[in-house]
């Protein structure tokens, strides 16, 4: 489409020409001069207008959104109607009418026809190569019962004869009797193959006789120092695995090709664009596959921004891990690709009763979880990561884990000579009474995956059973930590959710099951607004990473991820959030995604 500058295409001077012929014949020169200049005044004030605004007109956009019903989630121009993008670069947001001047004769222009612009979301917490590769595997999100998880089970290893191990992944504590899997279930439908389904928090492995046969567990196995073989009665092994005890058999299961890797990648890539999420922090399994990503951006594959962090296990980070992650961040560290920080595992999970809490279980004679780390460890690997400038991200469920990682967050943030740096909580389900006015430090980021608040009883029941009716009340507590000053980060933990982001967002303002119980919400005080919930997948993401200057809003300057909606999430009920997806998906200025529904 080509806009021309409408401007005066001639200067009339008859007016002024007359003027003159009727000055007197005897008349001082300067005087004549200075009425001369005086009426010429108006006609050469309008040209350098006319000329002042041709030297401004800005070089043409590559693509223009207009027609829209922009979300800027910038404070000082929350709303608009267009948006232009020159290369990678947002240049212009306001209205249609103003948005013309950005268009050339190659520029595109796409119509919304009214419909919502957002930022494109920004997921704070993945594990993008298992979600990927579980792409290819048994699906068990969402199963309530036995039966069910069964038939998923049975359909899939039928139609892969070819695989020696079947994998799944989505079951939940409370689909079972006694709220744990027992390998009988799985027997009955794979029997001619080892088989494991981790459960959906991936804290618990599933297995079958033939797996547990494979990796020779029996009930003189010890547990491991990390994780626990769940046994019965006589002491046999059940077919449940609690955390690093699922490494028993996890390391017997073949690792899939770097082609499988690759062909995973791209259809989580193609994931992520069709829901709207434009940037991910990779906390878990990506580091060791960077190579991978990088190819993907060769061929021209990469479709979604990746923060990818470095994961540091008990005792602390030894001089060859800094010598590795200095070597990655040096390579990998564009606005595309990127390594930034480091993850920590403190505790487990609520669920199975393997968070550290400081107080002990409902019903479980004195146990209360435990630290996966030393505490001197844990403070002092903080202080030393924090010390080099590197951002840490620690998995803290439980409240005696949450009020360690504060502990280590202040200290590091005090004495590192980093005070720039901002550490994340990751999940931070229950946090203690006088923990919350300690979230109000502008480095310190509660990195929540507001998904995992379901109240279904087939996702929640476990874990409210064994918190106990008070600690109840602080679960999950997005409003609390916003009341007390601090600043949240939304995201999946996928693929122990889906990446799909509008359940989410939905749970996040509701609180309530996909059935609408309990009414008014699951302890409701804890219930978001709607623009404080999409600031936390947007902007929130951004400031998570120190970013928000370059992403996370929409206005000029910053970089073009942006998606627009099937449907006006301001204008439905919310109760239907959750049926949004993107029609249109653009990051760096190019589309990755678009869909005519």
């Amino acid at each position: 489409m080509r806009i021309k500058l409408r401007g005066r295409s001639a200067i009339r001077l008859g007016n002024s020409e007359r003027n003159l012929n009727r000055i007197p014949k005897k008349t001082d020169p300067w005087k004549l001069l200075r009425s001369t200049c005086l009426l010429l005044l108006p006609v050469l004030l309008t040209s350098l207008v006319v000329l002042s605004g041709c030297a401004r007109k800005p070089e043409p956009a590559d693509l223009i959104i207009t027609g829209a019903r922009v979300y800027t989630v910038n404070p000082a121009q929350p709303r608009a109607e267009a948006v232009a993008i020159k290369g990678e670069q947002i240049v212009f947001v306001g209205s249609n009418r103003q948005a013309k001047k950005f268009a050339g004769s190659q520029t595109k222009i796409i119509q919304a026809e009214g419909r919502l612009l957002l930022p494109g979301f920004q997921d704070s917490h993945v594990h993008f190569v298992g979600g990927s590769i579980n792409l290819n595997r048994v699906d068990l999100a969402g199963t309530r019962t036995v039966e069910e998880i069964q038939q998923r089970i049975r359909k899939f290893a039928a139609g892969h004869p070819e695989l020696p191990w079947i994998q799944g992944r989505g079951w939940m504590y409370s689909a079972f009797p006694g709220d744990r899997p027992h390998k009988k279930y799985l027997d009955e439908v794979v029997s001619d193959r080892p088989a494991i389904m981790r459960c959906a928090d991936g804290h618990t492995s599933w297995v079958n006789s033939k797996a547990l046969a494979l990796a020779g567990i029996t009930r003189k196995t010890p547990d491991p120092p990390d994780g626990k073989i769940v046994r019965d009665e006589k002491g046999e092994p059940t077919g449940a695995l609690l955390e690093g005890a699922s490494s028993l058999v996890g390391r017997l299961v073949p690792s899939p090709t770097r082609e499988e890797r690759l062909e995973g990648l791209r259809l989580g890539m193609q994931e992520a664009a069709r829901w709207g999420v434009t940037c991910v922090h990779g906390l878990g399994g990506e580091f060791e596959d960077l190579e991978l990503f990088e190819q993907l951006r060769a061929e021209g594959s990469q479709t979604l921004r990746l923060v990818i962090a470095m994961w540091v296990s008990e005792p602390g980070p030894r001089e060859k891990d800094f010598e590795a992650y200095e070597a990655a961040r040096a390579k990998y560290n564009d606005p595309w690709l990127a390594v930034r920080g480091v993850k920590l595992m403190l505790d487990g999970v609520i669920d199975s009763g393997t968070g550290a809490m400081l107080q002990p279980y409902e019903g479980m004679n004195g146990h209360s979880g435990k630290l996966f780390w030393e505490p001197e460890d844990y403070i002092k690997a903080v202080m030393e990561l924090s010390r080099r400038g590197i951002q840490v991200s620690t998995h803290s469920i439980g409240d005696r884990a949450i009020k360690l990682t504060l502990d280590a967050y202040e200290k590091a943030l005090k004495e590192s000579g980093h005070p720039e740096l901002r550490h994340k909580i990751e999940h931070v389900e229950c946090i203690a009474a006088d923990d919350f006015v300690r979230f109000n430090n502008p480095g310190i980021i509660a990195s929540f995956q507001p998904l995992h608040a379901d109240p279904d009883p087939v996702w929640m029941s476990a874990w409210i059973k064994n918190v106990g009716p008070e600690r109840e009340q602080r679960a999950f507590p997005w409003k609390s930590v916003l009341r007390a000053g601090g600043r949240l980060a939304f995201g999946s933990d996928w693929p122990v959710v889906t990446i799909n982001p509008w359940p989410g967002l939905q749970m996040a303002v509701t609180r309530e099951d996909w059935t609408g119980k309990p009414a008014g919400g699951w302890i409701p005080g804890e219930k978001v607004a709607l623009e404080e919930a999409i600031r936390a997948y947007t902007l929130g993401g951004a400031y998570a990473l120190n970013e928000e200057n370059l992403r996370g809003s929409i206005e000029p300057g910053k970089l073009a991820d942006m998606i627009l909606l099937n449907q006006n999430i301001f204008e439905i009920p919310p109760s239907e959030i959750r049926h949004t997806y993107s029609v249109l998906t653009v990051v760096g200025g190019r589309i990755v995604h678009q869909s005519g529904k």
